[in-house]
């Protein structure tokens, strides 16, 4: 009834049976009867980027990439994923999908700029994931048109003029839309990226009262009188440090709130994971997804991301974070390619010379989440004695239990798995990653 698998920095294959069981030791009980938060699913970011760089392999290898992505069930089964409306910096270039200076109306509006790369890569990974309605696609806008925006830029930060919001929350909707017509239904809406940041890149800064009064006065009205109330519409998507300020800004504001299906976090700046939950107490009708998290600098493929991406999958999920999207699904041998040269690392790397693809560590980590913990699944409760390595615990629709165990540290662990009746011994090496599942 119980399997195991295995991913650790000094092991040769990932997913595999445990080297050793262990004799026991502090325990890690299991509850299934106090039940959480229901589990969306996880997924990646398909950008631009992305797209060009699966372009450059040969079609049955890039078919694999989406393949071990996308499959429910010989992949990593990503349910999510997300775009970006007009161009963001993991693009090739800056580009609107209305580029006509004062075109109130948008006649200019069109996806042309998405069907090279962009619209190819969306609907293939679609496919590998079992057709329309499998994968819910979150789409998020870096910047307005440039001629929308107080700086003429969609780079550098710069605010929305506001003779322009009635275009801009029109512009969310013709998006949506044309993505219908695409056969790429949109699931979901972020009212802007990183909205406090003012990038080199494509930006747009809103305050969190600029953020509600848009919502509330403009998209939130437009999307309904589209007929696309449907379409969840996410606030904030920046870092957790901010998370509770936009929040009571943006939730706290009956008007804006109707509209709002709930927030969007990143992991950069703050590894405060509890704000989630303190938003969530205040807030318990609302949702809160992860949207963007990477390691930057191009640190590509080392052990220590791996740790990264499970450290902040159980730190979200443990504080009522629903689903848990990657940043870019595949980069290239640099991190990039980036228009502004602002390189990353990415699960799946790409040598673009001599075609080789490395599913590196971070690939394997977000596997012992995504390929065990299916949609639909609750967060049940999990407390580690002392001593015992960091866990996060959830039960499947199928009735399954899985529980993910991660070893940051330079020592192996033994512990003592106790679900319910059920007790099991195990040992987690240095510097590892365990999923255990007890099924019924």
């Amino acid at each position: 009834r119980w399997t195991a698998y295995e991913t650790s920095r000094d092991g040769k294959a990932p997913l595999a049976p445990p080297a050793s069981s262990g004799a026991g030791g502090p325990e890690i009980a299991v509850d299934p009867g106090e039940a959480y938060q229901e589990i969306l699913g996880f997924g990646g970011a398909l950008t631009e980027s992305s797209a060009w760089v699966l372009a450059q392999l040969p079609p049955a290898r890039r078919a694999e990439v989406l393949r071990r992505y996308f499959d429910p069930v010989d992949g990593l089964g990503y349910t999510l994923a997300r775009t970006h409306v007009n161009s963001c910096d993991f693009s090739l270039h800056m580009w609107e999908l209305d580029p006509v200076p004062g075109d109130y109306d948008l006649h200019g509006f069109s996806l042309e700029p998405m069907r090279r790369w962009l619209l190819p890569l969306l609907h293939d990974a679609q496919a590998a994931a079992g057709g329309q309605g499998r994968l819910r696609l979150l789409a998020s806008p870096w910047s307005p048109p440039s001629w929308m925006k107080t700086n003429g830029a969609m780079d550098r930060g710069g605010k929305l003029r506001p003779e322009y919001a009635p275009s801009w929350a029109a512009y969310y909707v013709r998006f949506v839309e044309e993505m219908e017509r695409e056969g790429l239904p949109v699931w979901a809406l972020t009212v802007q990226n990183e909205p406090e940041a003012a990038q080199r890149w494509e930006s747009c800064e809103y305050s969190p009262e600029e953020e509600r009064d848009f919502v509330r006065d403009h998209l939130g009205p437009a999307l309904e009188r589209a007929g696309l109330a449907r379409v969840k519409l996410l606030g904030w998507d920046h870092n957790r440090d901010r998370l509770e300020a936009r929040a009571a800004a943006m939730l706290g504001d009956c008007a804006t709130a109707r509209y709002l299906w709930g927030l969007g976090v990143h992991w950069y700046v703050s590894d405060d994971f509890a704000a989630s939950a303190r938003v969530h107490a205040a807030h318990p009708e609302k949702h809160l997804l992860f949207t963007e998290g990477t390691v930057e600098g191009a640190r590509i493929g080392l052990w220590e991301n791996a740790e990264r991406y499970a450290h902040q999958i159980m730190g979200d999920l443990s504080n009522f974070v629903e689903g848990w999207i990657d940043w870019n699904v595949v980069l290239d041998q640099r991190g990039g390619p980036n228009h502004v040269g602002n390189f990353c690392d990415a699960p799946v790397i790409v040598d673009t010379r001599t075609k080789e693809v490395h599913y590196g560590p971070s690939f394997h980590a977000i596997a012992h989440f995504s390929r065990f913990v299916k949609p639909g699944a609750r967060r049940i409760a999990s407390r580690a004695a002392a001593g015992a390595p960091e866990a996060i615990a959830f039960r499947n629709p199928d009735g399954a239990t899985a529980i993910v165990l991660l070893n940051a540290t330079g020592r192996a662990a033994d512990f003592t798995l106790r679900v319910g009746a059920e007790a099991r011994p195990g040992r987690i090496p240095a510097h590892a990653i365990q999923t255990h599942v007890l099924r019924p």
